[in-house]
């Protein structure tokens, strides 16, 4: 269960205040209450008292008496002055922190982190033009070079833009204890101007990482420490040009980000289009390219999956004198499928590995590598060298420490954990609020990619919904060739409280602007595919009554609690798997477990690449495990007559 922090003092009632009689001060009254917030132990009901408290705070966080910052009372003072048990007080505190409103800080207490946001008045209604308001010059012209720094600078109560992790999460102290034993070890001439490579120490560990969680085995002095993947792009374009390479393919839709560093080198990148194995590669070969920019394990934004067999198909190209230019810039984020190795794994020669932290950790770290092919390495180094002598040495080593100690693993489970539970809070609004569209991507990574029937340009969709206090991308940014319009929505940032008020908006928003969709009667069902190579399977949803929703929510308390969990909440539900023997646990662990309850059908296509493997007991499969081991016998159903292993918690069943 989730705990709130206390601060360590004694517990001094702030409302309990005792008075003596006036008649001889013999008797004491006391005054029952709290000042805190005015509450009176008359007003606490009989039954209900921990949803009547957690009201009470809602409501005052709604109407400012509680802003973002406000610290809580602790729970032994405030449930002294309510005449309450302490678990009420804390019950109170930890649906709040649920909601995404509140969380604790240890010895700081709980303290007040988010807040209800009204809509403009005067945005529902009116003309398009004017529901677009402040964001249509952002997104009603061709996005240049600056449209991300303006993106980030536009003001909105929900950001939903993609790229983001949870920079509340990164392991503050993990980071200093890591920095002072490197400081405490660090002799003086680590000081001066380190190795352009990168140092050795950090240079190991980044292969050790590769080789144990992507499967890339490579030497130490193969890797080049770079500050991000933009910067081994920005590397990559002298050393392609003297190759004779003046073209880069990428995918279409793809990264704008990407493509734009490409094109600030002058080098041209055609598109290629992707379809439900990935990228195309007859259309590769008919653009000539000389070499192909891919994000195959997820692929940006659409969250394909490269298929097996165009993996071979790709190399073969590769082999024909191609060079691919792999960014595997979110491979580590999986919920529901298993690991997929990088292709670098696969031909060493003709691959250029990219990765980098800025998903993991934070993107202010700057620091990400660059594993190339034998030929171009002393190019590479001697670019590096020339611009910028090398990656500040001294954050290069915590991070070294970090890897080295398994704390980045820990960090990663913690992570995933987190990103599920906010994706599918993201998917239950989506199949409330926007009904008829269809979710793309949903197995892996930091974001969604939603498609909709409708006239109205997702320009325009994105730039009301910023005037409404949403900020997302509109897919069409990432495409060179028109398609179906859509946006890039990003969950990995945002309490899933939050998510649900923002895919609030934009539900509201789409039906303002044009007409509202319309559910399909077909394609009720999540397809995808589970992994290269492997069939597509009918996706389900765990659909199930209250009473069952209630027992989740006792079995997760008690898993949460220490006590394994190894039973199920009926014939037609699968827990998510807790690791309860995972010690790195923190106090916002569970701050935004999205609220349980029914959830209509969602629609997600069959090329959203929705990759879900599950193991025996009904679990995503973890790192090292062989999903080939865990698939069921052909023909094997449950004991409703569906597929065995399809249950996907958060997304429908077939009827």
């Amino acid at each position: 269960m989730a705990t709130v922090s206390e601060e360590r003092r004694p517990a001094v009632s702030t409302g309990a205040v005792e008075a003596r009689g006036a008649a001889g001060g013999a008797g004491e009254v006391a005054v029952r209450g709290s000042d805190f917030l005015q509450l009176a132990v008359a007003d606490v009901p009989a039954l209900g008292k921990a949803e009547w408290l957690a009201g009470r705070l809602r409501q005052a966080i709604g109407d400012g008496r509680l802003v973002v910052g406000s610290r809580l009372p602790p729970t032994r003072v405030l449930a002294a002055d309510l005449r309450v048990s302490r678990g009420v007080v804390t019950e109170a505190y930890r649906r709040l922190a649920e909601d995404g409103q509140v969380e604790g800080r240890r010895r700081g207490g709980t303290v007040v982190v988010a807040a209800p946001f009204a809509t403009k008045a005067g945005v529902r209604g009116g003309t398009r033009a004017a529901q677009a308001g402040s964001g249509a010059p952002l997104f009603l012209r061709e996005p240049g070079a600056e449209v991300f720094d303006a993106l980030r600078a536009a003001p909105a109560a929900v950001d939903l833009t993609p790229g983001r992790p949870d920079l509340t999460a990164f392991p503050r102290a993990a980071w200093l204890r890591a920095e002072r034993a490197v400081l405490g070890e660090l002799s003086a001439d680590h000081l001066g101007y380190g190795d352009p490579r990168g140092t050795p120490a950090l240079r190991r560990a980044v292969a050790d990482w590769l080789a144990r969680v992507r499967g890339v085995r490579v030497e130490p002095d193969a890797v080049l420490i770079v500050a991000g993947t933009a910067q081994a792009l920005t590397l990559l374009h002298p050393v392609l040009r003297a190759d004779g390479v003046d073209a880069v393919a990428v995918e279409d839709p793809g990264s704008l980000g990407a493509r734009q560093h490409l094109l600030a080198g002058g080098l041209t990148t055609p598109p290629v289009p992707v379809d439900e194995d990935g990228v195309r590669v007859d259309a590769l070969r008919a653009t000539g390219a000389g070499a192909v920019l891919l994000t195959p394990a997820h692929q940006f934004p659409t969250g394909v999956v490269t298929s097996g067999e165009r993996r071979r198909e790709l190399l073969g190209w590769a082999r024909d004198g191609g060079l691919i230019l792999e960014d595997d810039y979110d491979a580590e984020h999986r919920y529901d499928r298993p690991p997929v190795p990088a292709l670098r794994a696969m031909l060493a020669d003709r691959v250029c590995y990219m990765g980098s932290v800025s998903k993991l950790l934070a993107p202010a770290l700057r620091i990400g590598w660059l594993v190339a092919p034998a030929r171009y390495r002393a190019r590479l180094v001697t670019a590096k060298r020339f611009n910028d002598l090398g990656n500040a040495v001294l954050p290069q080593l915590v991070l070294a420490r970090l890897m080295e100690s398994g704390e980045l693993e820990r960090r990663l489970r913690l992570l995933r954990r987190r990103h599920r539970t906010r994706r599918d809070a993201m998917i239950t609004a989506l199949a409330g609020h926007l009904p008829g569209a269809r979710v793309h991507g949903a197995a892996a990574g930091l974001h969604l990619t939603v498609t909709y029937e409708s006239d109205v340009p997702d320009t325009e969709f994105a730039a009301a919904a910023l005037a409404r206090g949403v900020k997302c991308q509109p897919l069409s940014w990432h495409r060179q060739v028109p398609g179906q319009p859509g946006l890039v929505l990003g969950y990995a940032a945002t309490p899933a409280g939050v998510i649900a008020e923002g895919v609030a908006l934009l539900g509201e928003t789409l039906r303002s602007l044009g007409r509202p969709l319309a559910r399909p009667a077909a394609r009720r069902f999540l397809t995808g595919r589970q992994g290269p190579d492997d069939e597509d399977v009918d996706r389900h949803h765990d659909q199930r009554p209250d009473g069952l929703v209630r027992q989740e929510q006792e079995l997760r308390d008690e898993a949460e609690g220490g006590e394994e969990d190894t039973g199920e909440a009926g014939p037609r539900h699968v827990l998510e798997q807790t690791d309860a023997g995972d010690q790195y646990q923190s106090t916002d662990d569970d701050v935004d477990r999205a609220p349980a309850g029914e959830v209509p059908p969602v629609d997600v296509g069959a090329d959203a690449g929705v990759d879900v493997v599950l193991d025996h007991g009904g679990y995503p499969l973890e790192d090292g495990e062989d999903a080939a081991a865990q698939h069921q016998g052909p023909g094997e159903r449950d004991t409703a007559g569906h597929p065995a292993g399809a249950l996907v918690r958060g997304l429908p069943r077939r009827p």
